[in-house]
């Protein structure tokens, strides 16, 4: 979405979950929600109701419009298109009342009274935040991130939101790129993995599932692989690289049932992805039997002129229509609305608008709203105060965070022996930083990190505060900013660091909160550094320089450079969220062990990147590292790791049978043991490459599981490759293929894993199968 819609939604207010428009239209009577069973039922009720509609009617069917005003105040464009059968769809709206008053114009002013589709960018939650969808990849817990989106879908869908904005599915292989914190990380298959979970937890078994709402997957397809890591910029990628990389987490949520795709701003390959037919019909329908509807970035039809592709709007909305967009959102301009008059034109056929109309009534259909389309606001508020949602959003909080170091074994922390800390940083007490970005109305029950610990350790232990450094500002403006325009006081750094110094000396730890705040990441927030803003560095180093035990907790939604300082401890928050504070501090007291793993590889600087660990052999494999002459070209750390209270060891991996045929599935398991004194999470990860056939990547992740182990416990965990696991798209065939080859088999707690063993891929089966050895 466009930097500038947004800002005019906060400069409104965006509404509260309160009944502020709480009058008898804002209490209509509810009836169970009920859904159309039989796909015979849905197609006569839609035809029926496409045979009554005007052209004008069936455009306004396929534009979502941005609605800023809070209540009580109806925008006047919004609610005479509402009225007047040109706006079927509304974003924005997070109020029931206010959802309901709206509602009320649709079914009581229109001529066919067909009801609303609410629309929100429902990210990582509404009211209940939970940790950035990059902290949740990282706890590598589909099932969990599941419950999580469930936890906010039903949130969504009580306030009347039917359709969220979300997921993210976006490879991000450039940290420059500010929404790698919307998505899963670098690497596609934990990324499709986390994309479905994300599905299922939206949408449920079906379109249609009580307290669940509609998945929007984003941004097809590419976007981000931006040009320089800057937002909106082009996209140019290999064939291959988008059908390994790019696609498959798509294709995961597709496949799990996503209803509905968000086409992307930029071009990819040279044309705009919100008229490439090729994508949105070729790949996504053709190939992939999406069957729901595809609407447009904000704004992106309108784009196709400023790309240069479309002469006028007109020309744009038939453009994207016959590439096959469904809807289209902007901000109070309806550039569909153009379609019926292309349509009196011969530009676009009746079949090919009754197509795209046909796709949003029959989602309205299945999700109940014609039988059910008011929210229920004494319900609504019940639903938000569930205290579940609270819990939830602490323990996905702590299942997410990554311990990156931890020398001399300085955490946990030691409650019976701690006397005084020196919590230092200008994040560590700012609820708004704590939820992170994608928030539109701040919560006024967010728990900070000072919050956190001060909760925690109780008036047994002195905490002095000190916030240290102020952060710079951004060059441009931010793509939201919800907090009050009041002027701050600059901070006066030199004094301040030493100000820290003084409380650092005259405490038992210090810990440190530093990192991005939320608008330096996300939308429109790509950075050229992944230094720490402003003077955090200094303020870091000179904290370390006294010599007590120092705590760095980040809080980011990608790698930063730390540089050559060495904190004993570094623990990466990420925007933990609404209970964020609790959970950083039960896992610095260890109350709850860290077991979160890296959901990329970390860079040591900005001149890396992209770096990834499913790079090719290419020339000279042994010199991968030593690519730069001035520094190393490892990263710091790699993919997928994570340091616990506690230590696991892995026995060499066991393969099930020596060969198998093309088509057939082998067993991979491994032994990994507890060998340290504290319960914790271990993911334990499996890797392979395939040796000849093809130049394939020296490793990729093909399977992972989260598993507790109590002290001294062992289990054994296994897992099954396959074709979908061992086989991959050829530039040189244009198709899926899989090779015979012989494949190596890494199992471990990162990408490094060192034990290993083998098996082989034939045409035909060769052997009885005898286990293989490492």
């Amino acid at each position: 979405m466009k930097v500038g819609f947004v800002a005019a939604a906060l400069a409104c207010g965006l509404a509260s979950a309160g009944p502020s428009l709480a009058s008898e239209a804002s209490k209509p009577s509810v009836t169970p929600h009920q859904t159309v069973v039989s796909d015979k039922a849905i197609k006569a009720r839609v035809e029926a109701l496409l045979a009554q509609m005007t052209p004008e009617e069936k455009a306004g069917q396929l534009f979502i419009a941005f609605h800023l005003s809070p209540p009580p105040k109806l925008e006047p464009f919004v609610e005479k298109g509402i009225a007047e059968g040109r706006i079927g769809n509304v974003l924005f709206v997070s109020d029931p009342a206010h959802a309901n008053a709206l509602q009320r114009v649709a079914l009581e002013q229109s001529r066919l009274k067909i009801p609303l589709m609410f629309g929100f960018d429902v990210i990582h939650g509404l009211r209940t935040i939970f940790p950035v969808p990059i902290g949740l990849a990282a706890s590598w817990d589909p099932k969990m991130v599941e419950d999580v989106q469930a936890s906010a879908a039903g949130e969504a869908r009580a306030v009347g939101i039917q359709w969220s904005f979300a997921p993210n599915v976006d490879i991000a292989r450039d940290p420059r790129w500010g929404r790698m914190v919307e998505g899963a990380g670098e690497d596609p298959y934990l990324g499709s993995v986390m994309a479905a979970a994300q599905v299922r937890g939206f949408q449920g078994p079906a379109m249609g599932t009580p307290n669940r709402i509609i998945a929007g997957v984003k941004h097809f397809a590419a976007y981000g692989a931006a040009l320089g890591g800057r937002d909106y910029d082009e996209v140019n990628v290999s064939d291959s690289e988008l059908w390994n990389v790019y696609l498959p987490p798509f294709k995961a949520a597709i496949d799990a049932g996503a209803y509905n795709v968000m086409s992307a701003y930029m071009p990819l390959n040279g044309v705009p992805a919100t008229a490439n037919s090729w994508l949105l019909t070729d790949v996504l329908r053709d190939t992939w039997r999406f069957k729901g509807f595809v609407v447009s970035d904000a704004g992106a039809v309108g784009n196709l002129v400023t790309h240069g592709l479309a002469t006028d709007r007109a020309d744009a909305a038939v453009r994207a229509l016959n590439a096959g967009v469904t809807m289209e959102m902007d901000n109070n301009i309806n550039v569909f609305s153009e379609l019926p008059k292309a349509l009196a034109q011969g530009a676009i056929s009746q079949v090919q608008l009754d197509d795209a109309v046909r796709k949003v009534l029959e989602t309205k259909v299945r999700l109940g709203l014609f039988e059910n389309p008011y929210a229920d606001v004494r319900k609504a508020a019940e639903a938000i105060a569930d205290p579940e949602r609270r819990r939830l959003a602490r323990v996905a909080a702590e299942r997410s965070a990554v311990l990156l170091r931890n020398e001399g074994a300085v955490l946990p922390l030691d409650h019976k022996t701690l006397r005084s800390v020196a919590v230092i940083g200008p994040l560590a007490d700012s609820a708004r930083d704590t939820e992170g970005p994608w928030v539109f109305k701040p919560q006024a029950d967010g728990v900070t990190i000072l919050a956190g610990l001060r909760e925690k350790l109780g008036p047994t232990v002195r905490i002095d505060h000190v916030v240290g450094v102020g952060m710079p500002r951004r060059l441009n403006g931010s793509f939201i900013d919800p907090e009050p325009k009041a002027v701050t006081p600059p901070i006066d750094d030199t004094a301040g660091i030493a100000q820290a110094v003084a409380a650092a000396r005259n405490a038992d730890v210090a810990i440190l909160v530093l990192g991005e705040k939320r608008e330096m990441i996300g939308e429109n927030a790509s950075r050229a550094s992944l230094d720490l803003p402003g003077k955090q560095q200094d303020l870091l180093e000179a904290v370390v320089a006294t010599g007590k035990p120092v705590v760095l907790v980040l809080m980011s939604g990608r790698p930063l450079d730390l540089k050559s300082a060495n904190p004993a401890a570094i623990l990466e928050a990420w925007y933990p969220g609404s209970e964020g504070g609790r959970a950083v501090a039960n896992l610095l007291m260890g109350d709850t062990v860290p077991g979160g793993k890296l959901p990329f590889s970390w860079p040591r600087n900005v001149g890396q990147v992209p770096l990834v660990y499913s790079r090719l052999s290419s020339h000279a494999p042994y010199q991968a590292s030593l690519r730069y002459w001035d520094q190393r070209g490892a990263p710091v750390w790699p993919f997928g790791f994570g340091l616990s209270y506690t230590r696991f060891d892995y026995e060499a991996p066991s393969v099930e049978r020596t060969t198998i045929a093309k088509g057939e599935r082998v067993g991979v398991s491994v032994t990994v043991r507890n060998v340290g004194t504290r319960v914790g999470d271990e993911t334990v990860q499996l890797y392979v490459h395939q040796r000849s056939g093809a130049a394939r990547p020296v490793r990729e992740l093909k399977g992972f599981r989260r598993v507790t182990l109590q002290p001294g416990e062992t289990k054994v965990v296994r897992f099954e490759l396959g074709p979908d696991e061992l086989s991959y798209w050829s530039s040189e065939a244009r198709a899926f293929v899989q090779d015979a080859s012989a494949f190596d088999v890494w199992l471990g707690g990162d990408s490094t894993a060192s034990a290993r063993s083998r098996f082989a891929v034939v045409d035909a089966a060769q052997d009885g199968g005898k286990p293989v050895a490492p």
